[in-house]
C-alpha cells in the first residue's frame, strides 16, 4: 500500500513538472515570436532621440513599426518617406525648429538617425501642442489642422480629449499606434 502511494505521487509529481515544462516552454515561444514581431531596430537612435525629446520609447518603436515595418526606405503613396513616415511639408516644418540653418534635405528622411531625430521630435511638439498621446497621434496621421477642428469640435471632442475621430482611417491609426505601444510596454519593460 505505501509503495502505491508512493508511485501515485511520484507519478502526480511527474506530470505536474511536465506540465510547469509545458507551460515555461509556450511562454517562452510565445515571447520569442512577441520580440521578432515587434523588434528593437535602431535602439541607440531611438532612445537618443526619445531622452532628448521626452518622449517614450514605446511610442517612437509603435510608430517606427506601424507606418513602415522599420524599413527606412519606405515612402507611402503620399509622399512620406522613411521609418516614420515624413511627408516634406512635415519635414520643412520640424526642420525650421531644429536646424533651420542646415543644408538637410528631404532626402535625409531615408536615413534612419536623420528620420528618427525628426520623427521623434515631431512626436514631442504634437503631444506638447495637443496635451494628450492620443490627440498628438490624431495630429501626426490626420494633420495639425484636422486634429484643431476636431478639438474644437463639440461632436469629436467635450474635455480637450479626441474622443471621436471623424476619419476611419485615422481612428484605425490611433487605435493601432496604442495597442503597438502597449505590447511593446509589456515586451520590454517600458
Amino acid at each position: 500500500m505505501k509503495q502505491r502511494r508512493s508511485r501515485r505521487g511520484f507519478g502526480v509529481l511527474f506530470w505536474l513538472l511536465a506540465a510547469a515544462v509545458v507551460v515555461l516552454g509556450v511562454r517562452f515561444a510565445s515571447d520569442r515570436y512577441y520580440r521578432m514581431a515587434y523588434p528593437v531596430e535602431y535602439q541607440a537612435l531611438v532612445e537618443q532621440y526619445c531622452q532628448e525629446f521626452s518622449v517614450e520609447p514605446a511610442l517612437c518603436y509603435a510608430v517606427i513599426r506601424t507606418e513602415s515595418s522599420f524599413n527606412p526606405e519606405a515612402t507611402s503613396s503620399i509622399g512620406a518617406r522613411g521609418l516614420m513616415q515624413l511627408t516634406e511639408e512635415t519635414f520643412d516644418w520640424v526642420k525650421s525648429r531644429l536646424e533651420p540653418q542646415s543644408d538637410t534635405t528631404y532626402d535625409a528622411m531615408y536615413e534612419p538617425e536623420k528620420n528618427i531625430e525628426y520623427g521623434t521630435y515631431l512626436l514631442h511638439a504634437l503631444t506638447e501642442q495637443f496635451g494628450s498621446v492620443n490627440n498628438a497621434l490624431c495630429a501626426y496621421h490626420a494633420g495639425w489642422g484636422s486634429a484643431t477642428s476636431w478639438l474644437e469640435n463639440p461632436e469629436y471632442s467635450t474635455d480637450g480629449e479626441i474622443h471621436t475621430i471623424p476619419y476611419a482611417d485615422t481612428a484605425q491609426y490611433v487605435e493601432k499606434v496604442g495597442r503597438t505601444c502597449q505590447i511593446y510596454r509589456e515586451l520590454y519593460g517600458e
